[in-house]
């Protein structure tokens, strides 16, 4: 009886997880620009990504399976606000990001200190 009710929530959990990690695909194609396509696909993603490795770990209920789970979550934890922060860095600097929009663009500031000039080479 208490292995079908691990089963039940691990499997509650990675369908929940499933839908946010749908939601984060469905968002990239919808969002009409860069800064707001990485705003919505980061955050679902990694929550998503949480609530399926929870899954997993509650349906197989062994210490590796827990361990390695453990460790995918610290690892995306890890590199989500990276990968994004070199993503948006990325974006300002080629121009796909519309300045007009931004209500602070601290980056460009810290951009015209060190002496760069969009669009130069």
């Amino acid at each position: 009886m208490i292995d079908q009710l691990f089963d039940l929530i691990g499997a509650a959990f990675v369908l929940v997880g499933a839908l946010l990690c749908f939601g984060a695909a469905v968002s990239l194609i919808r969002f009409p620009d860069v800064l707001s396509k990485m705003h919505a696909i980061t955050k679902p993603q990694v929550l998503g990504l949480i609530m399926v490795t929870i899954g997993i770990a509650l349906s197989l209920r062994t210490w590796w399976s827990l361990g390695l789970c453990l460790l995918i979550v610290i690892l995306q934890l890890l590199t989500a606000p990276v990968s994004a922060s070199l993503i948006a860095r990325s974006a300002s600097r080629s121009g796909l990001v519309d300045d007009q929009l931004l209500k602070v663009n601290q980056l460009a500031e810290d951009l015209e200190d060190a002496g760069y000039i969009r669009g130069e080479k």
